[in-house]
Protein backbone atom coordinates (compact mmCIF):
# COMPACT_ATOMS: atom_id res chain seq x y z
CA UNK A 1 0.00 0.00 0.00
CA UNK A 2 3.12 2.30 -0.50
CA UNK A 3 3.83 2.65 2.92
CA UNK A 4 7.22 0.25 3.46
CA UNK A 5 10.42 1.16 4.89
CA UNK A 6 12.20 0.86 1.58
CA UNK A 7 15.58 0.55 3.83
CA UNK A 8 13.57 -2.45 5.84
CA UNK A 9 12.41 -3.98 2.48
CA UNK A 10 16.32 -4.05 1.19
CA UNK A 11 17.59 -5.33 4.10
CA UNK A 12 14.65 -7.89 4.30
CA UNK A 13 15.34 -9.33 0.74
CA UNK A 14 19.02 -8.74 0.65
CA UNK A 15 18.97 -10.82 4.15
CA UNK A 16 16.68 -13.88 3.32
CA UNK A 17 18.06 -15.88 1.12
CA UNK A 18 21.33 -16.25 3.45
CA UNK A 19 19.31 -16.27 6.60
CA UNK A 20 17.19 -19.23 5.72
CA UNK A 21 20.16 -21.14 4.38
CA UNK A 22 21.88 -20.80 7.38
CA UNK A 23 19.13 -21.48 9.84
CA UNK A 24 16.26 -23.74 8.40
CA UNK A 25 18.29 -25.67 5.92
CA UNK A 26 22.00 -26.17 7.10
CA UNK A 27 21.39 -25.01 10.81
CA UNK A 28 17.89 -27.38 11.86
CA UNK A 29 18.07 -29.40 8.55
CA UNK A 30 14.29 -28.55 7.57
CA UNK A 31 13.76 -31.01 4.69
CA UNK A 32 11.68 -28.43 2.71
CA UNK A 33 9.41 -29.96 -0.25
CA UNK A 34 10.87 -31.15 -3.45
CA UNK A 35 14.47 -30.66 -1.78
CA UNK A 36 16.00 -33.55 -3.20
CA UNK A 37 13.94 -33.88 -6.64
CA UNK A 38 15.53 -32.29 -9.95
CA UNK A 39 14.26 -28.84 -10.96
CA UNK A 40 11.37 -28.21 -13.02
CA UNK A 41 9.32 -24.86 -14.06
CA UNK A 42 8.22 -25.39 -10.35
CA UNK A 43 10.37 -26.71 -8.85
CA UNK A 44 13.32 -24.18 -9.47
CA UNK A 45 16.92 -23.71 -8.39
CA UNK A 46 16.76 -21.44 -4.50
CA UNK A 47 20.26 -20.34 -4.08
CA UNK A 48 20.91 -23.11 -1.27
CA UNK A 49 23.24 -25.40 -3.51
CA UNK A 50 22.48 -27.31 -6.26
CA UNK A 51 18.81 -28.18 -4.24
CA UNK A 52 15.60 -26.76 -6.09
CA UNK A 53 12.80 -26.93 -3.68
CA UNK A 54 8.84 -26.93 -4.78
CA UNK A 55 7.09 -23.36 -4.34
CA UNK A 56 3.71 -22.24 -3.43
CA UNK A 57 2.01 -19.14 -4.72
CA UNK A 58 -0.33 -16.96 -2.04
CA UNK A 59 -2.26 -13.93 -2.20
CA UNK A 60 -0.99 -11.22 -4.26
CA UNK A 61 2.42 -12.45 -4.67
CA UNK A 62 3.42 -12.41 -8.36
CA UNK A 63 4.69 -15.45 -8.56
CA UNK A 64 5.13 -18.56 -6.80
CA UNK A 65 8.17 -18.10 -4.19
CA UNK A 66 6.66 -19.66 -0.52
CA UNK A 67 8.63 -22.64 0.56
CA UNK A 68 6.64 -25.37 2.65
CA UNK A 69 6.94 -28.71 4.21
CA UNK A 70 3.71 -31.28 4.02
CA UNK A 71 1.39 -28.03 4.22
CA UNK A 72 2.11 -27.72 7.91
CA UNK A 73 5.28 -25.70 7.84
CA UNK A 74 5.41 -24.27 11.05
CA UNK A 75 5.09 -27.30 13.01
CA UNK A 76 7.96 -28.63 10.91
CA UNK A 77 10.24 -25.47 11.33
CA UNK A 78 9.59 -25.00 14.78
CA UNK A 79 9.61 -28.41 16.46
CA UNK A 80 13.64 -28.29 15.41
CA UNK A 81 14.22 -25.26 16.43
CA UNK A 82 12.70 -25.80 19.79
CA UNK A 83 14.64 -28.94 20.16
CA UNK A 84 17.76 -26.83 19.03
CA UNK A 85 17.31 -24.81 21.83
CA UNK A 86 16.58 -27.15 24.25
CA UNK A 87 20.37 -28.14 23.86
CA UNK A 88 22.08 -25.31 23.43
CA UNK A 89 24.44 -25.16 26.55
CA UNK A 90 24.09 -21.06 26.57
CA UNK A 91 20.27 -20.72 26.16
CA UNK A 92 18.03 -20.97 29.76
CA UNK A 93 14.18 -21.76 28.76
CA UNK A 94 12.05 -20.62 31.22
CA UNK A 95 8.37 -22.53 31.21
CA UNK A 96 5.19 -20.78 32.10
CA UNK A 97 7.10 -17.60 33.12
CA UNK A 98 5.61 -14.29 32.28
CA UNK A 99 7.23 -10.68 32.39
CA UNK A 100 5.16 -8.32 34.19
CA UNK A 101 7.30 -4.80 33.23
CA UNK A 102 10.56 -3.81 31.93
CA UNK A 103 13.28 -2.69 34.48
CA UNK A 104 14.44 0.61 33.35
CA UNK A 105 16.59 3.77 34.68
CA UNK A 106 17.45 6.73 32.80
CA UNK A 107 15.95 5.63 29.81
CA UNK A 108 18.03 2.30 29.54
CA UNK A 109 16.35 -0.86 30.03
CA UNK A 110 17.72 -3.44 32.54
CA UNK A 111 15.83 -6.88 31.86
CA UNK A 112 12.40 -7.01 33.27
CA UNK A 113 10.39 -8.31 36.15
CA UNK A 114 9.09 -12.24 36.31
CA UNK A 115 6.58 -14.37 37.44
CA UNK A 116 6.05 -18.02 37.81
CA UNK A 117 3.27 -19.81 40.28
CA UNK A 118 2.71 -16.52 41.96
CA UNK A 119 6.50 -15.40 42.71
CA UNK A 120 7.93 -12.45 41.37
CA UNK A 121 11.72 -11.87 40.93
CA UNK A 122 13.86 -9.29 39.18
CA UNK A 123 15.62 -11.03 35.92
CA UNK A 124 18.35 -7.99 35.31
CA UNK A 125 20.27 -7.72 31.55
CA UNK A 126 22.92 -6.43 29.49
CA UNK A 127 20.72 -6.12 26.73
CA UNK A 128 16.45 -7.02 26.23
CA UNK A 129 15.20 -8.30 23.64
CA UNK A 130 11.06 -8.54 23.48
CA UNK A 131 9.76 -11.11 20.91
CA UNK A 132 6.43 -11.46 22.45
CA UNK A 133 3.85 -11.62 19.14
CA UNK A 134 0.68 -9.58 18.45
CA UNK A 135 -2.65 -8.47 19.92
CA UNK A 136 -5.34 -10.89 18.33
CA UNK A 137 -6.04 -11.50 22.05
CA UNK A 138 -7.57 -8.07 21.83
CA UNK A 139 -10.27 -9.34 19.62
CA UNK A 140 -13.15 -12.12 19.89
CA UNK A 141 -12.14 -14.30 17.16
CA UNK A 142 -8.15 -14.46 16.07
CA UNK A 143 -5.64 -16.57 14.64
CA UNK A 144 -3.26 -15.79 17.45
CA UNK A 145 -2.52 -17.90 20.73
CA UNK A 146 -4.94 -16.98 23.53
CA UNK A 147 -1.57 -16.01 24.81
CA UNK A 148 -1.00 -12.73 22.40
CA UNK A 149 -2.50 -9.89 24.53
CA UNK A 150 0.20 -7.25 23.33
CA UNK A 151 2.07 -7.56 26.21
CA UNK A 152 5.53 -6.77 24.64
CA UNK A 153 4.09 -3.98 23.04
CA UNK A 154 2.53 -2.48 26.10
CA UNK A 155 5.35 -3.15 28.42
CA UNK A 156 8.19 -1.25 26.04
CA UNK A 157 5.29 1.39 25.71
CA UNK A 158 4.57 1.83 29.19
CA UNK A 159 8.83 2.14 29.69
CA UNK A 160 8.60 5.33 27.16
CA UNK A 161 9.66 3.53 24.02
CA UNK A 162 8.18 4.04 20.69
CA UNK A 163 5.48 2.82 19.00
CA UNK A 164 4.50 2.99 15.02
CA UNK A 165 1.48 1.74 12.51
CA UNK A 166 -0.52 0.73 15.15
CA UNK A 167 -3.87 0.76 13.04
CA UNK A 168 -2.68 -1.41 10.66
CA UNK A 169 -4.51 -4.86 11.65
CA UNK A 170 -4.61 -7.24 9.41
CA UNK A 171 -7.65 -9.56 9.71
CA UNK A 172 -6.86 -13.10 7.40
CA UNK A 173 -10.07 -13.62 5.19
CA UNK A 174 -10.52 -17.90 5.73
CA UNK A 175 -10.30 -18.18 9.78
CA UNK A 176 -12.64 -21.85 10.39
CA UNK A 177 -16.27 -20.69 11.25
CA UNK A 178 -17.85 -23.01 12.62
CA UNK A 179 -19.14 -21.84 15.84
CA UNK A 180 -18.66 -18.67 18.17
CA UNK A 181 -16.20 -17.79 20.13
CA UNK A 182 -12.83 -16.34 18.98
CA UNK A 183 -9.74 -18.38 20.59
CA UNK A 184 -11.10 -21.64 19.38
CA UNK A 185 -10.86 -21.03 15.61
CA UNK A 186 -7.99 -22.14 12.69
CA UNK A 187 -6.43 -20.82 10.23
CA UNK A 188 -7.40 -22.18 6.66
CA UNK A 189 -3.99 -21.06 4.62
CA UNK A 190 -3.74 -18.93 2.08
CA UNK A 191 -2.23 -21.94 -0.22
CA UNK A 192 -4.94 -23.72 -0.52
CA UNK A 193 -6.38 -20.93 -2.30
CA UNK A 194 -3.27 -20.62 -4.03
CA UNK A 195 -3.85 -24.11 -5.21
CA UNK A 196 -7.06 -23.45 -6.41
CA UNK A 197 -9.53 -23.43 -3.58
CA UNK A 198 -12.63 -20.66 -3.97
CA UNK A 199 -14.52 -18.65 -2.35
CA UNK A 200 -18.38 -19.39 -2.39
CA UNK A 201 -21.25 -17.43 -0.26
CA UNK A 202 -24.03 -18.54 1.35
CA UNK A 203 -25.88 -19.55 -1.93
CA UNK A 204 -22.66 -21.43 -2.85
CA UNK A 205 -21.56 -18.69 -5.54
CA UNK A 206 -18.36 -18.10 -6.43
CA UNK A 207 -18.00 -14.10 -5.59
CA UNK A 208 -14.40 -13.08 -5.40
CA UNK A 209 -14.34 -12.29 -9.37
CA UNK A 210 -16.49 -9.39 -8.92
CA UNK A 211 -14.49 -7.78 -6.18
CA UNK A 212 -10.92 -7.92 -7.50
CA UNK A 213 -9.36 -9.36 -11.20
CA UNK A 214 -7.07 -11.53 -9.26
CA UNK A 215 -10.17 -12.85 -7.33
CA UNK A 216 -9.11 -15.67 -4.40
CA UNK A 217 -5.41 -14.39 -4.72
CA UNK A 218 -6.07 -10.51 -4.18
CA UNK A 219 -4.90 -8.94 -1.43
CA UNK A 220 -6.23 -9.92 2.45
CA UNK A 221 -8.23 -6.53 2.97
CA UNK A 222 -9.64 -7.05 0.02
CA UNK A 223 -10.47 -10.75 0.48
CA UNK A 224 -11.59 -9.95 3.97
CA UNK A 225 -14.07 -7.16 3.45
CA UNK A 226 -15.41 -9.28 0.72
CA UNK A 227 -15.96 -12.50 3.17
CA UNK A 228 -17.58 -10.45 5.51
CA UNK A 229 -20.34 -8.48 3.03
CA UNK A 230 -21.18 -11.86 1.58
CA UNK A 231 -21.62 -13.29 4.97
CA UNK A 232 -24.20 -10.72 6.18
CA UNK A 233 -25.89 -10.52 2.41
CA UNK A 234 -26.00 -14.47 2.14
CA UNK A 235 -25.63 -15.59 5.43
CA UNK A 236 -21.98 -17.56 4.90
CA UNK A 237 -19.45 -17.89 2.97
CA UNK A 238 -17.38 -21.60 2.42
CA UNK A 239 -14.28 -22.53 0.62
CA UNK A 240 -14.79 -24.94 -1.85
CA UNK A 241 -12.03 -27.47 -2.32
CA UNK A 242 -13.33 -30.05 -4.57
CA UNK A 243 -15.81 -29.09 -7.05
CA UNK A 244 -14.94 -29.68 -10.62
CA UNK A 245 -14.66 -25.80 -10.62
CA UNK A 246 -12.15 -25.45 -8.07
CA UNK A 247 -9.83 -28.38 -9.85
CA UNK A 248 -10.16 -26.01 -12.95
CA UNK A 249 -9.01 -23.16 -11.04
CA UNK A 250 -5.86 -25.45 -9.59
CA UNK A 251 -4.90 -26.42 -13.17
CA UNK A 252 -4.83 -22.95 -14.30
CA UNK A 253 -2.59 -21.92 -10.75
CA UNK A 254 -0.19 -25.01 -11.62
CA UNK A 255 1.87 -23.36 -9.34
CA UNK A 256 3.30 -26.74 -7.65
CA UNK A 257 1.73 -28.65 -10.65
CA UNK A 258 -0.67 -30.51 -7.85
CA UNK A 259 -3.73 -30.62 -10.16
CA UNK A 260 -6.14 -31.23 -9.44
CA UNK A 261 -6.84 -30.09 -5.81
CA UNK A 262 -6.73 -32.91 -3.54
CA UNK A 263 -7.42 -31.36 -0.48
CA UNK A 264 -6.84 -34.68 2.24
CA UNK A 265 -3.77 -35.30 0.71
CA UNK A 266 -2.02 -32.12 0.30
CA UNK A 267 -2.99 -30.52 3.14
CA UNK A 268 -3.79 -33.47 5.81
CA UNK A 269 -3.58 -31.31 8.74
CA UNK A 270 -6.45 -29.21 8.13
CA UNK A 271 -8.12 -32.00 6.62
CA UNK A 272 -7.74 -33.75 9.57
CA UNK A 273 -8.77 -30.63 11.75
CA UNK A 274 -12.13 -30.17 9.97
CA UNK A 275 -12.88 -33.61 10.46
CA UNK A 276 -12.53 -33.08 14.34
CA UNK A 277 -15.07 -30.15 13.93
CA UNK A 278 -17.63 -32.33 12.30
CA UNK A 279 -17.05 -30.68 9.13
CA UNK A 280 -16.75 -32.77 5.42
CA UNK A 281 -14.33 -30.47 3.45
CA UNK A 282 -16.43 -31.71 0.28
CA UNK A 283 -19.38 -30.21 1.75
CA UNK A 284 -17.66 -26.68 1.57
CA UNK A 285 -15.53 -25.25 4.64
CA UNK A 286 -17.14 -22.43 6.62
CA UNK A 287 -14.76 -19.56 7.03
CA UNK A 288 -14.67 -15.82 8.13
CA UNK A 289 -12.03 -13.15 9.09
CA UNK A 290 -10.44 -13.50 12.01
CA UNK A 291 -7.47 -11.29 13.82
CA UNK A 292 -4.36 -12.37 12.28
CA UNK A 293 -1.31 -10.13 12.00
CA UNK A 294 -0.11 -6.36 13.46
CA UNK A 295 1.48 -4.64 11.06
CA UNK A 296 3.06 -2.51 13.41
CA UNK A 297 4.71 -1.99 16.96
CA UNK A 298 7.51 -0.99 19.04
CA UNK A 299 9.74 0.93 16.23
CA UNK A 300 12.64 -0.60 15.51
CA UNK A 301 15.92 -0.17 13.54
CA UNK A 302 17.28 -2.07 10.88
CA UNK A 303 19.09 -3.94 13.64
CA UNK A 304 16.25 -4.60 16.24
CA UNK A 305 16.99 -1.78 18.36
CA UNK A 306 13.79 1.05 19.71
CA UNK A 307 14.04 3.54 20.71
CA UNK A 308 14.94 2.81 24.36
CA UNK A 309 18.48 2.20 25.32
CA UNK A 310 19.98 -1.63 25.10
CA UNK A 311 15.80 -2.29 24.28
CA UNK A 312 15.62 -4.42 20.83
CA UNK A 313 12.42 -6.25 19.94
CA UNK A 314 11.65 -8.52 16.88
CA UNK A 315 8.55 -10.53 15.30
CA UNK A 316 5.40 -9.26 15.39
CA UNK A 317 5.58 -7.13 18.39
CA UNK A 318 8.00 -4.95 16.62
CA UNK A 319 7.16 -2.12 13.63
CA UNK A 320 10.23 -2.74 11.34
CA UNK A 321 8.66 -1.08 8.37
CA UNK A 322 8.52 -4.14 6.06
CA UNK A 323 5.15 -4.35 6.06
CA UNK A 324 3.66 -1.24 5.25
CA UNK A 325 -0.35 -0.85 5.85
CA UNK A 326 -0.95 -4.63 4.59
CA UNK A 327 1.67 -7.28 5.45
CA UNK A 328 2.39 -9.67 1.91
CA UNK A 329 1.32 -12.95 2.74
CA UNK A 330 4.33 -15.34 4.19
CA UNK A 331 6.45 -12.52 5.27
CA UNK A 332 6.08 -12.68 8.77
CA UNK A 333 8.18 -15.81 9.57
CA UNK A 334 11.04 -14.43 6.90
CA UNK A 335 10.81 -11.28 8.45
CA UNK A 336 11.12 -12.57 12.54
CA UNK A 337 14.02 -14.59 11.10
CA UNK A 338 15.91 -11.89 9.49
CA UNK A 339 15.48 -9.29 12.42
CA UNK A 340 15.68 -12.32 15.25
CA UNK A 341 19.02 -12.82 14.01
CA UNK A 342 19.91 -8.97 13.40
CA UNK A 343 18.71 -8.22 16.80
CA UNK A 344 20.40 -10.85 18.81
CA UNK A 345 23.91 -9.96 17.17
CA UNK A 346 23.50 -6.08 18.19
CA UNK A 347 22.48 -6.89 21.75
CA UNK A 348 25.29 -9.39 22.31
CA UNK A 349 28.18 -7.79 24.19
CA UNK A 350 26.62 -5.89 26.96
CA UNK A 351 27.34 -6.56 30.26
CA UNK A 352 24.32 -6.29 33.39
CA UNK A 353 24.72 -2.80 35.09
CA UNK A 354 23.52 -2.96 38.82
CA UNK A 355 19.72 -1.43 39.24
CA UNK A 356 16.97 -1.37 41.47
CA UNK A 357 13.58 -3.12 40.64
CA UNK A 358 10.03 -1.31 41.08
CA UNK A 359 8.18 -1.80 43.94
CA UNK A 360 5.62 -4.41 42.10
CA UNK A 361 7.94 -6.94 44.22
CA UNK A 362 5.92 -6.20 47.12
CA UNK A 363 2.46 -5.49 45.60
CA UNK A 364 -0.68 -7.99 46.28
CA UNK A 365 -1.46 -11.23 43.52
CA UNK A 366 -4.51 -11.47 44.63
CA UNK A 367 -7.59 -10.01 42.70
CA UNK A 368 -11.13 -10.10 42.46
CA UNK A 369 -12.97 -13.02 41.19
CA UNK A 370 -14.49 -12.27 37.21
CA UNK A 371 -12.53 -9.06 37.14
CA UNK A 372 -10.00 -9.56 34.72
CA UNK A 373 -12.45 -12.22 32.29
CA UNK A 374 -15.60 -9.59 32.47
CA UNK A 375 -12.95 -6.18 31.71
CA UNK A 376 -11.31 -8.79 28.51
CA UNK A 377 -15.16 -9.34 26.96
CA UNK A 378 -15.53 -5.58 27.14
CA UNK A 379 -12.53 -4.50 25.73
CA UNK A 380 -13.10 -7.77 23.01
CA UNK A 381 -16.44 -6.07 22.15
CA UNK A 382 -15.32 -2.83 21.57
CA UNK A 383 -11.90 -4.13 19.61
CA UNK A 384 -14.89 -5.92 17.27
CA UNK A 385 -17.67 -3.35 17.01
CA UNK A 386 -15.14 -0.24 16.33
CA UNK A 387 -11.76 -1.42 15.42
CA UNK A 388 -12.18 -4.17 13.02
CA UNK A 389 -11.95 -4.85 9.74
CA UNK A 390 -14.35 -1.57 8.64
CA UNK A 391 -13.85 1.33 10.63
CA UNK A 392 -15.45 5.06 10.49
CA UNK A 393 -14.34 8.08 12.65
CA UNK A 394 -16.91 8.54 15.00
CA UNK A 395 -16.38 4.45 15.84
CA UNK A 396 -12.81 5.03 16.84
CA UNK A 397 -13.34 8.15 18.63
CA UNK A 398 -15.81 6.38 20.16
CA UNK A 399 -13.69 3.36 21.00
CA UNK A 400 -10.68 5.42 22.47
CA UNK A 401 -12.93 6.95 24.87
CA UNK A 402 -14.62 3.54 25.98
CA UNK A 403 -10.87 1.83 26.08
CA UNK A 404 -9.31 4.97 28.27
CA UNK A 405 -11.91 4.58 30.29
CA UNK A 406 -11.05 1.22 30.90
CA UNK A 407 -7.25 1.16 31.38
CA UNK A 408 -8.44 3.29 34.19
CA UNK A 409 -10.09 1.02 36.03
CA UNK A 410 -7.54 -1.46 35.27
CA UNK A 411 -4.54 0.99 36.41
CA UNK A 412 -6.31 1.39 39.33
CA UNK A 413 -5.48 -2.05 40.63
CA UNK A 414 -2.37 -2.65 39.33
CA UNK A 415 -1.06 0.51 41.73
CA UNK A 416 -1.61 -2.20 44.40
CA UNK A 417 -1.47 -5.81 43.30
CA UNK A 418 0.42 -8.05 40.44
CA UNK A 419 -1.54 -10.94 39.18
CA UNK A 420 -0.67 -12.34 35.83
CA UNK A 421 -3.84 -12.06 34.79
CA UNK A 422 -4.39 -8.72 35.56
CA UNK A 423 -1.05 -7.67 33.77
CA UNK A 424 -2.33 -9.14 30.93
CA UNK A 425 -5.14 -7.25 30.91
CA UNK A 426 -3.28 -4.10 31.17
CA UNK A 427 -0.87 -5.08 28.26
CA UNK A 428 -4.02 -6.19 26.24
CA UNK A 429 -6.18 -2.76 27.26
CA UNK A 430 -2.82 -0.08 26.74
CA UNK A 431 -2.41 -2.33 23.33
CA UNK A 432 -6.02 -2.01 22.22
CA UNK A 433 -5.77 1.87 23.47
CA UNK A 434 -2.58 2.23 21.04
CA UNK A 435 -4.56 0.62 17.75
CA UNK A 436 -7.70 2.37 18.34
CA UNK A 437 -6.02 6.21 19.11
CA UNK A 438 -3.53 5.59 16.12
CA UNK A 439 -6.54 4.62 13.92
CA UNK A 440 -8.44 7.53 14.98
CA UNK A 441 -5.61 10.08 14.30
CA UNK A 442 -4.88 8.61 10.43
CA UNK A 443 -7.73 9.61 8.17
CA UNK A 444 -6.12 8.19 5.32
CA UNK A 445 -7.65 4.71 4.50
CA UNK A 446 -5.48 2.28 2.89
CA UNK A 447 -4.32 -1.39 3.31
CA UNK A 448 -5.66 -2.77 6.44
CA UNK A 449 -6.19 0.56 7.69
CA UNK A 450 -9.99 0.70 5.97
CA UNK A 451 -11.91 3.73 6.65
CA UNK A 452 -15.99 3.75 5.43
CA UNK A 453 -16.46 7.02 5.50
CA UNK A 454 -14.97 10.70 6.17
CA UNK A 455 -11.58 9.24 5.21
CA UNK A 456 -8.73 10.67 2.67
CA UNK A 457 -8.81 7.36 0.31
CA UNK A 458 -5.39 6.05 -0.88
CA UNK A 459 -5.33 5.16 -4.61
CA UNK A 460 -2.07 2.95 -4.56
Amino acid sequence: AGAADPEAVDVLVSAADEAVRDVFVETLDVDFDGGSEPATQSRRASGYGDEAFDYGREAAHSEARILHVDASTGRHLLAPFLDHLANHDRVEILEDTAALELVTHEGRVHGAILERDGERAPCVAGATVLATGGVGSCYRRSTNPATATGDGIAMAALAGADVADMEYVQFHPTAFAGGEGGQGTFLLSEAVRGEGALLRNGDRERFMPDYHADAELAPRDVVARAVRQEREQTGGVFLDVSSSEARRRSEELGSSGVSPLDFESEFPDLYAECERRGVDPADGIPVAPAEHFLCGGIDVDTEGRASLDRLFAAGECARTGVHGANRLASTSLLESLVWGLRAGEAAAGHDPEPVEAPDLLDRDPAMPDGFAEEKFVRLRRVMDEYVGIRRTPDDLGRAAGVLRRLKGEVDAYTRTRTSRSLYELRNAAVAALLVARAAAENDRSRGCHHLEEGATVDAD
